[in-house]
C-alpha cells in the first residue's frame, strides 16, 4: 500500500472516531438530561458529556487535535474510575484510537484527495 493510502486510511480513521465521540457524548448528554429529574446524581453525566463533545470537536481539528486528545483521554479515564471498568469498556477502545492519534498527529493537509497513480 503506498503512503497517499496510508495517510487516507488514517485520516478516515481519526475522522470516524472523532465523529463517534462526539455522537455518543451528544446521547449521552441527552439522555442524561431526560433521566435528571428522575435522578439528580445523574447531572455529572451531563457535564461529563458536554466536556467529551467539546474535546471531540477539539480533537477532529488538526490544530487543536493534541489538546482534544488530553481531554478525551481525561475524560475517558474520569468516567471509568467513577463508573467502573466493566460498564466502559467502549471507553478503552476510544481511548487506545485518541492515543494512537494524538501520538502520530493529524494526516490532514495538502494533496490528501490527489491521484495517487497506480498501486504497487
Amino acid at each position: 500500500m503506498d503512503k497517499l493510502n496510508v495517510r487516507r486510511s488514517f485520516v478516515l480513521f481519526h475522522s470516524t472516531l472523532g465523529i463517534v465521540i462526539l455522537i455518543q457524548s451528544l446521547r449521552t448528554a441527552l439522555r442524561a438530561d431526560i433521566f435528571h429529574e428522575e435522578n439528580p446524581l445523574g447531572s455529572h453525566l451531563v457535564v461529563l458529556a458536554a466536556v467529551e463533545a467539546v474535546a471531540a470537536v477539539l480533537f477532529l481539528i488538526p490544530r487543536t487535535l493534541k489538546i482534544g486528545s488530553i481531554l478525551l483521554l481525561a475524560v475517558f479515564c474520569f468516567a471509568i474510575l467513577l463508573h467502573g471498568i466493566l460498564n466502559q469498556l467502549d471507553l478503552l477502545v476510544y481511548g487506545a484510537g485518541v492515543l494512537f492519534v494524538f501520538f502520530h498527529g493529524s494526516a490532514f493537509g495538502k494533496g490528501l484527495f490527489a491521484s495517487s497513480g497506480p498501486t504497487k
